[in-house]
């Protein structure tokens, strides 16, 4: 049961003036977007990470290189279109509050399972394709790795939300309640009973404890819910 670790990227520059960037090309982090970044990396250099895997839009790969630079080996973050931007079709390039206005802004808000987007997809596909490539490669780095390995996965912010929303078990209807700010980091745990929501929308803490020691204890694996709620990460030397 590998882990993913779920990363929005930092503040582009779109976000920083109330755009709906979507696919666009040339969208790039901003200064603080890059600021965000490093303190990802920095966050996340306790970890070993076993596998990389990022949106192929400009602003994600800039958030993997900074995250991926500081780790202790060599580790390089492929691209997956599967992880890339909801296409909001002939909305992407407008600002946010003029789209506000539009009609189907509310469906978006209230019943998201019914949006297309004019000239693109719909949310549902959406959440689709991102929660089958998230799985995709988590079954690879078991292979490769072992149920132990734990991986990042660079994306956006309504397609980690959506990513989120299935592991909960939660209808897409309901995913608006789920928050992701840029550069922050989620967590879960697909095991063959169930997916485990170990952290979302986090921006702070120590994450080594997610590297097991390189000394496996003994025993069955657990793959149930720790009734009473467990004892929380074991954590010790890599």
């Amino acid at each position: 049961m590998p882990t993913v670790i779920l990363v929005r990227h930092g503040r582009s520059s779109a976000n920083a003036t109330g755009v709906l960037a979507g696919r666009l090309p040339g969208v790039h982090l901003d200064d603080a977007g890059v600021q965000q970044a490093v303190a990802v990396g920095e966050r996340l250099a306790g970890v070993r990470l076993a596998a990389a895997v990022s949106s192929p839009l400009e602003r994600c790969r800039e958030t993997a290189r900074e995250i991926t630079s500081r780790q202790a080996g060599t580790l390089r973050a492929g691209t997956d279109k599967q992880l890339s931007e909801c296409d909001y079709g002939e909305w992407q390039g407008r600002a946010l509050k003029e789209l506000a206005r539009e009609k189907l802004w509310k469906t978006v808000q209230a019943q998201p399972s019914a949006a297309t987007f004019p000239g693109g997809e719909s949310m549902r596909a959406m959440q689709d394709r991102a929660v089958a490539a998230v799985r995709r490669h988590d079954a690879r780095v078991a292979a490769e790795h072992g149920p132990d390995g734990v991986w990042l996965a660079v994306s956006h912010g309504d397609v980690i939300k959506s990513i989120l929303a299935d592991a909960l078990g939660t209808h897409l209807d309901l995913f608006q309640r789920i928050h992701v700010d840029p550069a922050s980091v989620s967590i879960v745990r697909y095991t063959e009973s169930r997916p485990f929501v170990i952290g979302t929308n986090t921006h702070a803490g120590d994450l080594s404890w997610l590297t097991p020691p390189r000394r496996k204890a003994r025993g069955r694996r657990r793959t149930d819910a720790e009734v009473g709620g467990g004892a929380g990460p074991q954590t010790g030397t890599p």
